[in-house]
């Protein structure tokens, strides 16, 4: 155990300063600070000594260089079993520090403002702060350092139990939390300033993030997982307003069902199960849209995900509670519609009040063969403009906005995928297979198996069809038009297999895989 005698105190944030300080009073420990947290213990009567008057030096350079000082450092930094290092304080006249407590300049809170200068950012970028940090904590056997508000208590338990003394597990903890904070500070800075240079992919990358929640386990029981968000985050986007907690499935499916429906220009109404969308329908009124979204796939909703892009009525909400979803998800649910799915004591509520407006992660990060892969989301739109028409028969009007709104859809659908769509409302979804055509057959069976006829029909492919097969199934079951990115050396003959059939092909120039 190291009986904590002396500490300097130096943070930006004053959350629980005061209480802090006086128990360290009451303890019998000598403090020393600087600047504001100076003036915040002297206005509250509690006696600290100026790191200034310990130094000999004043502040200088606008607050720039106050505590770089060997008589800082060195009482930080010097072991306390190496006679020498004990010496060499004594010839110096420099004192041991055994506590820091410390966070850093604001430099995040700067960030999430509406608007702030370059300036403003680089004035917050501490020096002397994560200096301190990381000599204590590389000095951990003899220093503990505090750079959390949420730590006090725990420090102050310690010590009340021990005499004023903290154990050595206790400040390899907070050594452990004090590297950590360092590191996402200087994440957190470095992002910002490659952000300037819009460079997306560096030769290196660092994130930061801080954990939001434990879950219970991960894709399977016997995986330990949790859930992060960047540190600039100020909390999550969603509000779980009822129900168990989320699980990592969940999360998964959460997030591509914000994702599409945050593209939704019309009121929207879409199903998800494992990460795909297996009926989606819109154009109508809420709960029109939300029949349809079930009647697309009858068997795959059962125990799915639902979002719908408006405030959830009473009409939709009776409509969810009659059959079983794992979660809803919508901007707002009014009184009575909350009322009725409250209910149900396993269904989850969230709430994603600027669903249309979500700032979403343009940069997707995922584990591959030992290391990382980093892209830009898929933010492409379908934009029917810029299609070009392969065969002798054209779209029609009213078909080419069916095409868009499955597009649309397929960039959500596991490889390979088609999407079969009617009157904005999808009627057979093939995700997954191994083959395209496979993935053909699978959406024609859906369709039939949920009682569709997918004659008039139109269909997009999320790659192209690297032979016909395919587009002879779509024109046995009557398919009208289909959308696809092109790009097969075999591209003709889809071309000759849709004129022969007196199917309209469109080539939008876009792939939309998504593994």
């Amino acid at each position: 155990m190291k009986k904590i005698k002396r500490a300097l105190i130096s943070v930006s944030d004053k959350s629980g300063l005061v209480d802090l300080a006086l128990f360290l009073r009451d303890q019998g420990v000598e403090m020393f600070s600087t600047g504001g947290t100076l003036r915040t213990l002297t206005e509250n009567g509690i006696e600290a000594r100026s790191v200034e008057s310990y130094t000999g030096f004043p502040e200088m350079l606008d607050g720039r260089v106050k505590t770089l000082h060997p008589k800082i450092h060195g009482g930080i930094l010097a072991r306390r079993d190496i006679p020498a290092h004990m010496d060499a304080l004594e010839k110096y006249e420099i004192s041991t520090f055994d506590l820091l407590v410390i966070n850093l300049y604001p430099f995040e809170e700067v960030l999430r403002r509406d608007s702030f200068s370059f300036e403003e950012a680089i004035e917050n970028i501490d020096i002397g702060g994560p200096s301190m940090i990381r000599s204590a904590a590389k000095n951990y056997k003899d220093v503990a350092v505090v750079v959390n508000p949420l730590r006090y208590g725990a420090l102050k338990e310690m010590m009340a139990l021990n005499n004023a003394s903290t154990s050595e597990e206790f400040r390899f903890s907070l050594m452990v939390e004090a590297f950590s904070r360092t590191a996402a500070y200087d994440v957190v800075i470095s992002t910002y300033l490659r952000s300037l240079q819009g460079d997306e992919f560096p030769d290196a990358i660092g994130m930061a993030f801080r954990r939001e929640q434990e879950l219970r386990y991960g894709e399977n029981p016997h995986q330990k997982a949790a859930f992060y968000v960047p540190v600039l985050q100020t909390e999550k986007p969603w509000n779980q307003l009822h129900g168990k907690e989320l699980s990592y499935n969940n999360l998964l499916d959460l997030d591509t069902a914000i994702r599409l429906s945050a593209e939704m220009q019309e009121p929207t109404v879409a199903i998800f199960k494992h990460t795909n969308p297996c009926g989606v329908a819109s154009g109508k009124s809420q709960t029109e849209n939300m029949k349809r979204a079930m009647e697309a796939d009858p068997v795959s909703f059962f125990g799915g995900i639902v979002v719908i892009t408006e405030t959830v009525n009473a009409e939709t909400a009776g409509l969810i509670g009659d059959q079983f979803f794992e979660i809803v998800v919508a901007p707002g649910y009014d009184k009575e519609a909350f009322s009725i799915l409250s209910k149900k004591k396993n269904i989850r509520i969230i709430e994603v009040p600027y669903l249309k407006g979500m700032r979403l992660n343009r940069l997707e990060i995922r584990n591959s063969a030992g290391g990382f892969l980093a892209q830009e989301a898929d933010i492409a739109m379908p934009d029917p403009s810029a299609w070009k028409t392969v065969t002798q028969a054209t779209a029609t009007e009213k078909q080419i906005l069916d095409l868009a709104f499955a597009f649309h859809i397929v960039k959500y659908v596991k490889s390979n995928a088609i999407v079969l769509v009617k009157d904005a409302m999808t009627i057979g979804i093939g995700a997954g297979q191994t083959s395209r055509v496979d993935s053909m057959r699978i959406a024609m069976e859906k369709a039939a198996i949920a009682g569709f006829s997918t004659q008039g029909a139109v269909l997009a492919s999320d790659a192209f069809f690297p032979f016909r097969d395919a587009v002879d199934i779509a024109a046995k079951a009557g398919i009208a038009a289909i959308v696809q990115p092109g790009g097969s050396m075999r591209d003709e003959e889809s071309i000759q297999a849709a004129d022969e059939a007196g199917i309209a092909m469109l080539m939008s120039g876009v792939r939309h895989f998504r593994h």
